[in-house]
This record gives C-alpha cells, sequence and structure tokens, in this order.
C-alpha cells in the first residue's frame, strides 16, 4: 500500500502515524510513504499508484487530504485507506472510523470497505471532489480569510476566533440556486454528502453518504448576530434544527450570480460561485476495518 502523508495538516499528531507504521511494518504489511509538498499532490501521487496497480492508497492527514487523494482514484477499483491526522477529520467521524493507532493498522491491514459516493463540484471547466460537504457563505469566508499560523497554533479553536473576527466584516450577500430546477435563495449554503458537520456535530440527519443525492442545507436569515446563533447551536447538535435552517434533498445544485461569493470543500478553499454540484460517475471504496 501508498501511505500518502500531509505534513501540513498531520503535522499536530504526526505521532499517530508513526505508531501506525510500526504495527503494519510489524505485521510484515508492505508499504511506501510519500510526503506532499504542494496543494494537489496528494492527487498526483494516488494517480500514479492506481496507475502501477496498487491495491490502495492510504490518506495520512485531514479531510482535505483525504478528498485529494479520492480525486485521484476516482474510476479505479484501488481502495481509499485513512489515517485521520486533520482538524476537524469530518469522514472519519461520518463513517466510525478508528482513532487509536493499533485499531488503524488492524483496518488498514484487514481491509474491509464500503463505498462512498462523492459529490463533484465544476466550474470554468474545471472539477473539483468532496467527499463530505461543501459550503458557500459564511463559512466559506472563514476559510478563505483564516490564517495558517493560527490553524497550525489553535487547532479547530483557530475557527471559532476566525469565526468571531469575519463576523462584521462579511457582507452577507444572498446566494441564488437551483436545486433540480426550482430556484431558491439563501444567507448560506452546505451540500453535504455526510450527516456530520465540523467535526462530530450533527447537521444532516437525512444525509447518505454511500448513496447518489444530496442534502442541501439552507441558511434563510443573515447577519452577525444570526452567526453568533447557528455557531451556538453546532456544538449542542441543534443547527440542523435551528429557526431559518432549511433542508432539501437534491441531485444538481447550480449556483448562480455574479458576486464573488467563497465556497469550500471539505474544509479547503475552493474558489468562488457560480460553480454546478452532480454526483462523481461511480463511488469509491473506503477501508472502515
Amino acid at each position: 500500500m501508498l501511505i500518502v502523508f500531509n505534513p501540513i495538516a498531520g503535522r499536530r499528531r504526526a505521532s499517530l502515524l508513526w505508531r501506525v507504521l510500526d504495527v503494519l511494518v510489524a505485521n510484515g504489511v508492505r508499504l511506501d510513504l510519500m510526503e506532499t509538498n504542494r496543494a494537489g499532490h496528494a492527487e498526483c501521487l494516488a494517480r500514479d499508484a492506481v496507475a502501477r496497480g496498487l491495491p490502495m492508497v492510504v490518506a495520512a492527514g485531514g479531510d482535505g487530504t483525504i478528498a485529494e487523494v479520492a480525486n485521484g482514484l476516482m474510476g479505479s477499483s484501488t481502495a481509499l485507506g485513512v489515517i485521520p491526522l486533520g482538524t476537524a477529520n469530518v469522514l472519519a467521524h461520518e463513517l466510525a472510523l478508528p482513532f487509536a493507532p493499533r485499531a488503524v493498522a488492524a483496518a488498514l491491514a484487514f481491509g474491509r470497505t464500503q463505498p462512498i459516493w462523492p459529490g463533484l463540484a465544476e466550474s470554468d471547466g474545471a472539477t473539483r471532489l468532496f467527499v463530505q460537504m461543501l459550503g458557500a457563505g459564511f463559512d466559506a469566508h472563514v476559510v478563505h480569510t483564516l490564517p495558517f499560523a493560527l490553524k497550525r497554533l489553535c487547532g479547530r479553536g483557530a475557527y471559532v476566533i476566525q469565526t468571531l473576527r469575519e463576523l462584521t466584516r462579511y457582507g452577507y450577500d444572498p446566494i441564488s440556486l437551483r436545486l433540480d430546477g426550482q430556484d431558491l435563495q439563501a444567507a448560506s449554503v452546505i451540500v453535504s454528502k455526510g450527516r456530520l458537520y465540523g467535526g462530530h456535530y450533527l447537521l444532516a440527519p437525512d444525509a447518505r453518504p454511500d448513496q447518489p443525492g444530496f442534502s442541501v442545507v439552507l441558511f434563510e436569515r443573515a447577519g452577525p448576530l444570526r452567526t453568533l446563533m447557528y455557531g451556538a447551536a453546532l456544538p449542542l447538535n441543534r443547527l440542523g434544527r435551528a429557526p431559518g435552517v432549511r433542508h432539501i434533498r437534491a441531485s444538481r445544485i447550480e449556483f448562480n450570480g455574479n458576486r464573488p461569493v467563497p465556497v469550500q470543500t471539505d474544509g479547503d478553499k475552493a474558489g468562488i460561485i457560480p460553480l454546478t454540484i452532480t454526483d462523481a460517475p461511480n463511488p469509491i471504496r473506503i477501508v472502515v476495518g
């Protein structure tokens, strides 16, 4: 197997990686370890592994690293493994993947898989796959403006700090979108493949990561106070039921408009709207234990 390690995402938890590798090597598992050195590098490494016929590529990093590796695996039979080293590790929580080193190593060695069906965002001819969610609006603005040094220092707490900083700076322009032909507007939007958001917090209970389609969460009320209320509801697992939050199932989502509303996928910057979201052509097999 190939281990693709993002040293930036995994710097705070690198010891977990070495403990997992020690267990694998001690049990005779043959592996290669490669570090990423730029955005998109994990995708290139995964695509090369597919060309070499490797049966598994393991993403050692956060949700963004997992999504990059998944991009490189699309259309192949190569399985996706995960060593969760990121800030939020939303997909790992979503699928109840192991976090303890011996349990992670055992899951990778055993290789039992289940399918996940990623989403595909297309803008100006470029496509970007996401495995958990895409956000447009305030949460994406926080991702776009978050200083790397703050994230490295504070981990998940950096998002709380940056949210407070940006409450009165963000413009809260309405977002125009079309869900399966129905025209709507919202202050912010999260298009989710999974139930969880921001870690292990419940947002979209109707989401099914192993099936086509999306749970689209519309935040219909805007402004600093409303955003603070949404933020307070998240750790209480009440964000999905907060006033002004609407859930719609859809298979095609089109973001329109000329204003440069920011977008994030799986916690990484992903440009601005307009863009169109559909399901990826095929599911991916992910190792679960």
